[in-house]
């Protein structure tokens, strides 16, 4: 199982990258050099890398869980997860090829960009407020289980 230490280096990381391309996202120039095409990438891996590990190492206990909520908690961000992959990929599509952005209408690109920070920015929050402590409780509670069968 993943550790919430883990999870958490991880949203901290996206934050931060978010928050430092946020930063930069209207200075145009910037935007075609290579090291800023390496920081957004950097971004872009390491969203799909915490989407894809949450949903190896979290859901499946929790979609299997007696507790109605628990399994509604673990489709909700399933869904979520999915939905934020489909226009993460739409939004790749649109401003990036090959591992490089192409960055035809700037304006429009930053907006694009801003609202996807922000839509991971939003999910983040929502994990660290209501998935980690339903994850958190469920591990409990098989822990406690074990225990008492070991007795």
């Amino acid at each position: 199982m993943v550790s919430f230490t883990e999870l958490n280096q991880q949203n901290d990381t996206i934050t931060e990258l978010s928050n430092v391309l946020g930063l930069l996202i209207d200075e145009r120039s910037i935007w075609d050099t290579r090291v800023i095409g390496n920081l957004f990438f950097a971004y872009v891996d390491k969203v799909k890398e915490h989407l894809d590990l949450e949903e190896r190492e979290l859901y499946q206990s929790m979609l299997l869980h007696s507790d109605q909520t628990i399994r509604q908690t673990a489709n909700k961000f399933l869904s979520g997860s999915g939905e934020i992959k489909r226009v993460f990929g739409q939004y790749l599509k649109r401003w990036s090829r090959s591992r490089g952005l192409r960055i035809n209408n700037h304006d429009q690109f930053a907006k694009d960009t801003r609202e996807m920070f922000q839509l991971v920015l939003n999910r983040i929050e929502d994990e660290v407020e209501h998935l980690y402590p339903t994850v958190r409780a469920v591990q409990a509670a098989l822990r406690e289980a074990a225990e008492k069968a070991t007795k």
